[in-house]
């Protein structure tokens, strides 16, 4: 269902990243008294320093930004970002009147990386479903397009200068340190959602049994196989290369099928951290699968 050419569903798991990362900032960056990067790392720096409400900057910090970027995102990440920055700065709100107290600050390890996972789960929801928390991100893609910068060397930039700013200001160097480990932690867990919980194996076979081993695996597991041409460097002569995207699960069939056609054959397996298409997002209507 659409509204506005807006997907519910997208608008849905927003709210959802949007509560957990705010969940995590309020109860275990701010509890904690630890840093962070981006936009967010500069409400934690007004807040500590000059006692404003981070729910309040985060809208006064992003809105102009978004403003301004807003050609730049599009029309539908415009609006998905409007909803993450004003779901953020309502589940902050809600955080900080609904507080857990959660005593870390004997163990700034546990809270670092509690801290991570919260903030790395909730954006990397935000960002696999289309939205942005606005900050670094329109930042970035306004440097990649008017200067030539990559977006993640403008990210890093960005972050890093937020980051050495908190840390002459109000961190000590201890708890400096615990903050580059949050931000280290939230980053991986950020691209392990946005690649995918689900990954799934691209194999490539070589074979002189190619049409069988082909054959059988569309029939015997349903799946679809690509057919290339190669040449051996070696020997000169031109071979058949079957490539095949399957579940994690599926290996040791896939293995088992092979093997019971050509034991010799040359088989390859990779990750392949997110797949969309039919069989994985699609059906055999090429309809999606999760509507």
């Amino acid at each position: 269902m659409k509204v506005f050419n807006l997907k519910i569903k997208n608008i849905f798991f927003i709210l959802v990243g949007s509560a957990i990362f705010s969940f995590g900032l309020v109860h275990f960056n701010i509890q904690n008294e630890l840093g962070e990067g981006g936009f967010t790392g500069i409400t934690l720096l007004l807040l500590y320093l000059f006692n404003l409400d981070p729910a309040l900057m985060n809208i006064v910090l992003n809105i102009p930004v978004l403003i301004v970027g807003w050609k730049t995102l599009g029309r539908t990440t415009f609006y998905y970002s409007l909803i993450g920055i004003l779901a953020v700065s309502v589940f902050i709100r809600i955080s900080q009147i609904y507080l857990i107290e959660i005593d870390l600050a004997s163990d700034l390890t546990l809270a670092s990386l509690f801290a991570g996972v919260f903030i790395g789960v909730g954006l990397g929801i935000i960002f696999r479903y289309g939205g942005t928390t606005g900050g670094v991100d329109i930042i970035a893609r306004l440097m990649n397009k008017y200067l030539g910068w990559s977006m993640g060397r403008a990210m890093f930039l960005f972050d890093a200068l937020v980051i050495f700013t908190s840390i002459i200001t109000y961190l000590d160097h201890i708890k400096g340190m615990y903050t580059l480990v949050a931000v280290f932690i939230g980053a991986r867990v950020i691209d392990f959602i946005q690649e995918g919980a689900y990954a799934a194996r691209g194999t490539t076979v070589i074979s002189e049994k190619s049409e069988q081993i082909s054959a059988s695996i569309m029939k015997e597991m349903d799946r679809g196989v690509t057919v290339l041409q190669g040449r051996g460097s070696f020997t000169g002569s031109s071979r058949d290369v079957l490539y095949c995207v399957i579940a994690k699960n599926e290996i040791v069939r896939l293995k088992n099928i092979i093997e019971q056609i050509d034991p010799h054959a040359f088989v390859a397996i990779s990750h392949v951290h997110d797949v969309v298409g039919e069989g994985f997002t699609l059906d055999e209507n090429k309809m999606p699968l999760d509507d």
